[in-house]
């Protein structure tokens, strides 16, 4: 794997490949030693244009539970706010030897131009850019579906026929994106809902089915509702006449939660307006994987660097190294 730039372009093999070593990573994170020497001498450099202290603190604890060294870089306060392009900062890395970059941009697509641009020769991780994509949220939310479905036995596992519904700001929301090409890749059934005003005009590629209405959905029955936060710092407009309709129209509340069929879980890629899309007994209750969905991210994140730094070895050698 050279690159990880979003899940449209990503293989159902490769997908699957990459959950079942995210399952030996996190295999190994029971243990009381979590440290691998599998990526020891790599180095790895978190390059985040965008405040987001879960996504860069998931990330940083992945590589250094793989013994590679961690470099963090934040625009601000960095030559970026003085005006250094982003040609400029890859060019400095790449001086430094990087092996990998993990970028966050607000910009849709400057992680595809960091990997094609030939400014640097180091493997790009995708940590969410614009509103594109964010796929290693994509994958540790459908790493924690596989395992609430099938538990043991997630290894080697599609989702086929799973029914999923992604509620809420998908208009603004790079994780709902993710998360629609990669269940769409892995056979899942995915339905949006949300207000007309919060979903893409043109949503006829998506391979997905479309509701305005979230009891209905929700009566249909659903096996994972995954809960978007509503993105009010990317919003300049009135998406939704107040919090108070959304939260009484679209959001998870109390009795709407009690109503869930049996086995359906509840997701959110966080951090949570509760009391907004989510309420807390649906935030807090035993269907609800948001921390485990936490955990899960940095296992699928020492996969994903795991694949793209070493390069053919398999993951028996995860194995062998960590007993030498």
């Amino acid at each position: 794997m050279r690159h990880l730039l979003d899940t449209r372009t990503l293989s159902r093999e490769d997908a699957i490949r990459i959950l079942d070593v995210a399952e030996d990573m996190a295999d190994t994170q029971g243990r009381e030693v979590k440290k691998l020497p599998t990526l020891r001498g790599k180095t790895v450099v978190n390059l985040f244009f965008e405040d987001s202290t879960r996504t860069r603190i998931s990330f940083e604890a992945a590589a250094k539970r793989l013994s590679a060294d961690v470099i963090n870089f934040s625009a601000k306060g960095s030559s970026v706010s003085k005006g250094e392009s982003l040609q400029d900062t890859a060019q400095t890395l790449q001086a430094m030897a990087a092996d990998a970059v993990v970028i966050r941009h607000g910009a849709s697509g400057a992680p595809h131009t960091l990997a094609t641009s030939g400014w640097i020769s180091a493997g790009v991780v995708n940590a969410g850019d614009g509103t594109h994509e964010h796929p290693t949220q994509a994958l540790l939310d459908a790493f924690t579906m596989r395992r609430r479905l099938h538990g043991a036995a997630s290894r080697g596992r599609d989702l086929d026929g799973v029914r999923v519904a992604i509620i809420g700001d998908v208009l603004h929301s790079r994780v709902a994106r993710s998360n629609v090409w990669l269940l769409a890749t892995l056979g899942a059934q995915v339905t949006l809902v949300a207000p007309p005003t919060l979903l893409p005009q043109d949503l006829s590629a998506w391979p997905v089915d479309v509701s305005y209405d979230l009891d209905d959905t929700l009566a249909a029955g659903q096996d994972a509702v995954m809960v978007l936060r509503i993105q009010l710092e990317r919003m300049n407009a009135s998406f939704f006449p107040s919090e108070r309709e959304y939260s009484r129209r679209w959001g998870l509340g109390r009795e709407r939660f009690a109503r869930l069929s049996g086995g359906t879980i509840v997701m959110h890629p966080g951090p949570m307006n509760r009391g907004l899309e989510i309420s807390p007994a649906a935030a807090d209750s035993g269907r609800s994987t948001v921390l485990e969905q936490v955990t899960n991210g940095v296992s699928v994140r020492m996969a994903a660097l795991y694949l793209l730094l070493s390069g053919e070895r398999g993951t028996d050698q995860t194995t062998n190294e960590e007993g030498r």
